[in-house]
């Protein structure tokens, strides 16, 4: 089921993503919601922290827990602007997150359904609802935009 807030959050999503392309970083944004209300605005900083795990969902998790003071974030809601990876999609999992909805597919890695299905995976003991596809093109776009200038 896609809510009216889906495209503002998605929206709020491709900001993040924009300062990610402002660093240099690959445009992945992500946002954080519980409710109506933002918890975390993250985008992936791989390569200003060096860290392989920096991915804007994995930094919208950790951000959530901080604020919330637990690592359970059932009642929350991700959105991030490209289908997230199998090391992203284990970890909402882990975090309990409710709901994830993404931008963009990922045909080399996505891990929602595009590559592997981890978030819809029966046999592991939670499965947010997934929405994919919310302002697919403007997520797709700011993707091609980056790794074509890199060419």
């Amino acid at each position: 089921m896609i809510i009216i807030d889906d495209k503002f959050w998605m929206a709020e999503a491709l900001k993040a993503a924009e300062q990610a392309y402002r660093q240099g970083e690959v445009p992945v944004g992500a946002i954080l919601v519980e409710g109506d209300r933002e918890v975390a605005r993250t985008y992936n900083l791989r390569e200003t922290l060096q860290d392989p795990t920096a991915h804007a969902e994995i930094l919208a998790l950790r951000e959530g827990a901080r604020v919330r003071g637990h690592w359970r974030l059932t009642g929350m809601c991700l959105y991030v602007t490209l289908e997230p990876c199998p090391m992203c999609a284990g970890a909402l999992v882990n975090a309990r997150v409710d709901r994830v909805v993404f931008g963009a597919y990922d045909p080399k890695a996505g891990a929602a359904s595009s590559v592997l299905n981890v978030l819809g995976e029966v046999r592991l003991n939670h499965r947010p609802q997934v929405v994919g596809g919310i302002l697919q093109e403007e997520c797709g776009e700011i993707l091609r935009r980056f790794f074509a200038e890199r060419r």
